[in-house]
Order: C-alpha cells, then structure tokens, then sequence
C-alpha cells in the first residue's frame, strides 16, 4: 500500500484550494462541507468527509477515485437524489439528475407517460419532449410498455434522452457513455460535449482521454476525502497513484 505522505490531498487535513462563493455570489452549483454515513449493524460507514467545490457556468471538472471511493455517492448528493448526513448543496444553475440515472421512473407508467410527467414537472412542451425523446432514446414502440419491464441499458437511454431533452445549465454525468452500442456511445458523446459544450459538467469518468479533453479541473477523492486541483494534470497524476 502506498505511503499515504506521498499523495498530496491526504498528507494534511483536506483542505480548500478555492474560496467558497457566498450566498450573494452569482451562478454557481456549490458543496459546502458535505458529509455522507450510512448507519450500518457494525456502526456509522462513513463515505463522504467535508467534500467542499464550486463549478461556474460552462465549467467542466472531473470526479476521480477508484471504486469505492464515494464518486457516485457524491453525484446523487449534488443531484439532490440523496441527502448528505451534514453539509448543503446551493444550486444557482440548472442542474440535472445524475445522467442516465433511472431511479426516478415510476415503473408502473408507461415510458411515454414518463416523458409526459417529466415535461409537466419541467414545464416543458410535451408533444416537443416526446419527439425529443423518441428522437434519441431509439426505443420505439417501447415506449409504449411499463418501465418495469424494460432492461437496464433501455432505463438508461431513456434517462438519457429526458435529461438532454431539458437544456440544464449543468449536467452530472456518471460512466453514461457506455450505455449502447458505438455508434449510440458516439450519438452520446456528441450530444453532451458538441451540442452542450458550452454547459457545466461534473463529469465521474475512468476515461481519461475525454477527462483531459473536456475538463478543466479535477476532485480527487481517496477514502470519502477529497480535494479540487485546478491543475488538471496533477489531479490526473495523483489519481494514478492510488
């Protein structure tokens, strides 16, 4: 195992590179000393430990850690899809559910009729939402069958196709490019980081190649700690050390 004193973001206390914005500061998606635990039969399970960033309009930074180290955690605290135990999300943008995530479906409806609540709910054209959403997901008369009976990679483009069909500010992305095929990972690709290359993203990824394309700063996070380099580079050199 690797001598923790050798991995900068762990050899003191995590610290914050960047100073939080204030309430009175303008458009941003902010974390603010988040914390996650599960209670568990053993004792608390600690995931996330004060995990504090910022991303601004059209900013992309990248989530880094190996498996286990509370990246999708983290993504489904942002989202507002789980809460953290201590900490607060401020969110001035638009912001996504975590890309492709389909936890939010009501299975018993129809997959047209999910479209329809989503639209509802954002306030959206429905008839222009469903062609949107046909238009992408490539499920056809699926949609027309309850989501419960649909596959995992079918939830997946379904949830995909809903979340571009909205135009957030920010998306949160987590391994989406791999739902489907290579030609549909190249439909995927070109939606987020052509169509919407001027949107922010928090982009979870092991692809490091579409890291050091699109992104300009990097949360490394060892063991539920975490801290933000704005040297995209070091974070990338320190996340191949763990």
């Amino acid at each position: 195992m690797m001598n923790e004193l050798t991995v900068p973001f762990l050899a003191t206390p995590p610290s914050r590179p960047r100073a939080l914005p204030s309430r009175q500061d303008g458009a941003r998606i902010i974390a603010d000393g988040i914390y996650k635990s599960y209670d568990t039969p053993t004792g608390p399970k600690h995931v996330l430990t004060d995990i504090s960033f910022a991303i601004a309009p059209g900013e992309k930074m990248a989530v880094l850690g190996r498996n286990g180290a509370g990246k999708s955690t983290l993504v489904k605290i942002v989202g507002g899809v789980e809460r953290p135990s201590r900490g607060e999300i401020r969110r001035k943008m638009s912001l996504s559910w975590p890309l492709a995530f389909g936890g939010g479906f009501e299975v018993a409806m129809t997959g047209l009729d999910n479209i329809r609540f989503i639209a509802r709910l954002y306030d959206r054209p429905i008839r222009e939402t469903i062609e949107r959403v046909d238009d992408f997901a490539e499920l056809g008369s699926n949609l027309l069958l309850p989501v419960r009976q649909y596959s995992s990679g079918m939830r997946a483009r379904l949830a995909f196709a809903l979340t571009l069909a909205i135009d957030f500010d920010c998306y949160l992305i987590d391994e989406v490019i791999s739902v489907g095929d290579q030609r549909f990972h190249r439909k995927c690709h070109d939606a987020l980081f052509v169509e919407r290359k001027d949107a922010a993203m928090i982009l979870v990824s092991h692809d490091i190649g579409i890291i050091r394309e699109y992104c300009s700063s990097g949360l490394v996070l060892k063991r539920g700690h975490g801290r933000v380099f704005d040297d995209l580079d070091l974070a990338i050199s320190i996340y191949a050390t763990l």
